[in-house]
């Protein structure tokens, strides 16, 4: 027992956090914007740690299960952490209708030329060519390309009278479009997801699987209601706080985005590091596509009960940036092999998001 409350010290200080913020959440909204911003920014540290132990335990299933199926559980916990975080911010009041589509631009941006960018830049200088399997990026690639289409520029043309029967539509694609890519990925293309490496992190892979299931299964569980209490403070904090000080009105997504995708980074560095490319590519496009395909239709069938719909379409500078972004993919990453250079690319698009973000375009 003692060896649990060890090795889940990160958890238990996100559980005194959440008790800390349930308790004087009031006191610090009565102390004004500042004292907001510094709570808010202690509660994201907090998610930030139970995001971690979670990642940690999607990982112990993972080395249970093997791939594709370990990426797609520490993907599919991380998109689910961001619907959380998402559903109970867009549920409280002077919420930006455009907070869910910034945020999937956001994930988008920080998984592609983020995470992806980063590991390729750092395995490509530690190892040179990387290589993993080029049919796993071609299908990651075309389904975001879909995904993104279909909820998030084609909305721009659909007339306001019409939006719910749009969003009902929407949440028929992406759902069938999952689908089909669930079947594909744990099924008769599976392989498309794979790589066969020398085998050189057996040790870790045996140490992990040791784990108990049923202990790993428990704390995910319990992280990310934890994470859900967290949020659900942080969200009425972060909103005072910002309110009025100038930020850019981008902020609260890149919060959302970035503590949803912080195990990931990790996860993908570490990878790259170990000159697992094809954990890389899983971990960076698996997250984009889930955070697209699972985290729109929930949010539009949230729109659709509440009969207030959302801001779904993307500006002309994210569209350009999306486009961008997935050109560039597609050609960097049709060859089985990632370089320094392509990780520089995408690195480089991503600093360009964050300047855009800062200046507020």
């Amino acid at each position: 027992m003692s060896s649990i409350v060890k090795s889940e010290f990160l958890l238990g200080a996100a559980v005194l956090a959440a008790a800390f913020g349930m308790m004087f959440e009031h006191a610090l909204l009565g102390m004004g914007q500042v004292a907001a911003l510094a709570g808010a920014a202690a509660l994201v540290v907090a998610i930030v740690l139970a995001s971690m132990r979670v990642a940690h335990h999607a990982e112990v299933l993972a080395a249970k299960v093997g791939d594709p199926y370990g990426t797609m559980i520490l993907t599919l916990s991380a998109v689910l952490v961001e619907v959380i975080i998402l559903a109970i911010m867009m549920s409280g009041e002077d919420i930006s209708p455009t907070l869910v589509r910034d945020t999937i631009y956001s994930a988008v941006m920080l998984d592609i030329n983020g995470i992806l960018g980063l590991a390729a830049l750092l395995g490509g200088l530690k190892h040179g060519e990387q290589p993993y399997n080029d049919d796993s990026s071609r299908t990651y690639s075309v389904m975001i390309l879909t995904a993104m289409g279909i909820s998030m520029v084609v909305p721009e043309f659909v007339p306001a009278a019409k939006w719910h029967v749009y969003s009902g539509f929407t949440i028929l694609a992406m759902v069938t479009l999952y689908a089909v890519f669930l079947k594909m990925q744990v099924g008769a293309h599976s392989y498309f997801f794979s790589y066969s490496y020398p085998k050189r992190e057996g040790a870790q892979k045996r140490t992990l699987a040791e784990e108990p299931v049923a202990l790993s299964v428990a704390i995910l569980i319990a992280g990310v209601v934890i994470i859900g209490v967290l949020a659900e403070v942080m969200s009425g904090l972060l909103t005072v706080g910002l309110k009025g000080s100038g930020a850019p009105p981008v902020m609260a997504a890149l919060v959302v985005a970035a503590i949803s995708a912080s195990p990931e980074i990790m996860t993908a560095m570490r990878a790259a590091l170990a000159n697992r490319m094809q954990a890389v590519v899983n971990i960076a496009l698996g997250a984009s596509l889930s955070t697209v395909i699972l985290t729109v239709p929930v949010m539009e069938a949230i729109a659709l009960y509440t009969g207030q719909p959302f801001i779904m379409a993307m500006t002309p500078v994210q569209t350009v940036m999306v486009a961008i972004t997935l050109i560039a993919a597609a050609i960097n990453l049709n060859d089985g092999e990632t370089n320094a250079i392509e990780g520089m690319t995408h690195f480089v698009l991503f600093a360009t998001f964050i300047m855009l973000s800062l200046i507020g375009v």
